[in-house]
């Protein structure tokens, strides 16, 4: 028998639907049968059918208060207002009927029970999202101004920023797991919406609060519901949070485990409760790599620009937010080393250049270093040997070279480990004949010879 209650109770969000359908029903047929006057006893009948419905729904209803364990503070509005809407359909039936009567005891203007019953089923259905969804389900995608300004409460969102320097003497719980917890699970699980009486706001409510038992138990995460629960898949029904709601990363649930499992500590820095540093990588500021210096400078004179564009050079600037340009010999392959003083009117604003397949030689180097603010050099598919190449460690902030299908000798590598900023070089088919990958300077640079050879596999030999 209490599975029967429970079947159909849980019918309700489904069954309210339809008294609701039949009143609309009912109020756009009396708008439309306004002045004609002749669809009354049609629309009395889709009242009566409202209210027959009215009352299976408020059956459903009552059943699923009973069997899902609801407050009755939590549901006595939704319920009397549902049970008000069903009364007020059968009042409409008798007003709208040929039942004279009645119409002399219920003398009030039809347009005045019309008003009051769509008042009735609107109040009712936001009380009944209300007990589904939360009271602030309609305002919550707002912005939090807006919604502080109407009255609610906002639970402020915080980033979580720990810097490589001082991140072990962040307090744990503080600076760190409350706001994965605001961030993900108060809004469904704070003093004005505690789902499943699970307050996840203060310590208290961590420690203590929960339908069934506390959520969270020290040191045994694999025990703790919290934890259990944000590592489940997302289909799964007992997944939390809910499918919709803002999702917590990895990195963040191992740390809510890691947490757990050391104790549960709401006052201890991440260094007296030694936690593993890696931890919390995902949480130090990023550097942005740019293809240019982390400094401004004047953007080049257009008139300079076209005539750097008219040899026939490729000329760009490389985001809409600097002044730094790239530049291009690619559909110039006749450029040579005596062309480089037609970037000189640019040099300062040149950080990427792109020599490669041109007929420049060792001697290119002796101008490359006017470029202040190179940061990325293509030489590749030329004939430079690396003989002077020394001359480009002047360049702060060069980091990347190409130097692919050259004869560069292996020879000048060791002049690479001089060059303060270098990171990466290109090496693929040259002279220095290795393959894979190598360093230079204590792994600072790294080197990249290409020519990557897979193991054979099982299916390498099979003859079709």
């Amino acid at each position: 028998m209490d599975i029967l209650k429970q079947l159909l109770g849980r019918l309700h969000p489904l069954i309210v639907h339809l008294p609701i359908g039949f009143i609309i029903l009912g109020l756009l047929l009396q708008v439309y049968d306004r002045k004609r006057k002749q669809l009354g006893k049609v629309i009395a009948t889709i009242y009566l059918w409202a209210g027959f419905a009215a009352v299976i729904a408020c059956l459903s209803g009552y059943l699923q208060y009973q069997g899902e364990g609801f407050s009755y503070e939590s549901v006595a509005w939704h319920l009397w207002s549902g049970i008000v809407t069903a009364l007020f359909c059968f009042i409409m039936w008798l007003r709208l009927g040929e039942i004279s009567l009645v119409k002399r005891l219920l003398n009030i203007p039809t347009a005045a029970f019309s008003g009051l019953i769509f008042i009735l089923i609107s109040f009712t259905g936001h009380q009944g999202g209300n007990i589904t969804h939360g009271e602030d389900y309609l305002v919550e995608p707002l912005p939090n101004s807006l919604k502080a300004a109407l009255g609610y409460e906002v639970l402020e969102e915080k980033e979580i920023v720990l810097s490589e320097e001082d991140w072990q003497n962040a307090v744990l719980y503080t600076d760190v797991v409350q706001p994965i917890l605001n961030n993900n699970c108060v809004s469904c699980h704070n003093p004005k919406k505690a789902k499943g009486d699970l307050l996840l706001n203060t310590r208290e409510g961590i420690e203590t609060s929960g339908e069934n038992a506390p959520v969270v138990m020290a040191n045994q995460p694999e025990r703790s519901d919290l934890y259990h629960r944000m590592q489940l898949p997302k289909e799964d029904d007992k997944h939390m949070p809910p499918d919709g709601k803002r999702q917590p990363t990895k990195e963040e649930v191992a740390l809510i485990g890691a947490w757990i499992e050391h104790g549960m500590s709401f006052d201890g820095t991440i260094g007296e409760i030694g936690l593993e540093k890696s931890l919390f990588a995902s949480f130090f500021p990023k550097m942005m790599e740019t293809d240019y210096p982390d400094k401004e400078i004047i953007a080049a004179a257009k008139d300079s620009i076209a005539k750097v564009k008219e040899m026939g050079l490729h000329v760009e600037p490389i985001s809409e937010t600097t002044n730094y340009l790239k530049v291009s010999a690619l559909n110039l392959p006749t450029f040579g080393d005596s062309h480089f003083e037609f970037l000189s009117p640019i040099k300062e604003q040149i950080a990427i250049l792109d020599l490669g397949g041109t007929q420049i030689s060792d001697a290119i180097f002796k101008n490359l270093f006017a470029l202040p603010n190179l940061t990325v050099l293509k030489m590749d598919n030329t004939s430079i040997t690396g003989d002077q190449i020394g001359l480009l460690a002047s360049l702060q902030h060069l980091k990347s070279l190409n130097i692919s299908n050259t004869s560069f000798k292996e020879e000048h590598l060791s002049e690479l480990g001089n060059f303060g900023q270098l990171k990466k070089v290109f090496l693929f088919n040259t002279v220095a004949d290795k393959t894979g990958t190598h360093t230079l300077g204590e792994g600072k640079i790294i080197l990249e010879y290409g020519n990557y050879t897979l193991p054979p596999i099982a299916s390498d030999s099979i003859v079709y």
